[in-house]
């Protein structure tokens, strides 16, 4: 299935209105924004990817259509789907898109190829 392309946008818009330069890559079967060269926010199929941190990460799994990352089997620690329905309102959104954006200073780049 293909990612949602308007919750793509909404991200997007999002992303613009806080002022984050970003650059969108499709991966892992969806959409992923990048911002300062690392992985922050993303859609895959109907839900949203978010990078929250290992801090923030159990909170995280407690609020509403949140649930861990799991594409092998294992869990990603740090990363989280939201359910895309769960953020009908622009102010849900800008909630998960806000905890993506505190976490990536922190966030460890991907090697370089």
């Amino acid at each position: 299935m293909a990612y949602n392309t308007f919750l793509a946008d909404r991200i997007g818009h999002v992303l613009q209105h806080a002022g984050k330069p970003f650059e969108a890559k499709k991966m892992m079967g969806g959409l992923c924004f990048m911002v300062d060269g690392k992985m922050c926010i993303g859609v895959h199929e109907d839900r949203i990817m978010a990078r929250v941190g290992p801090d923030q990460y159990q909170e995280a799994l407690k609020q509403a259509g949140c649930m861990e990352m799991n594409f092998t089997g294992r869990s990603m620690k740090g990363f989280v789907f939201i359910d895309g329905n769960v953020v009908d309102t622009e102010p849900q959104l800008e909630y998960w898109v806000e905890k993506c954006l505190e976490f990536n200073p922190k966030a460890k780049s991907s090697k370089k190829k």
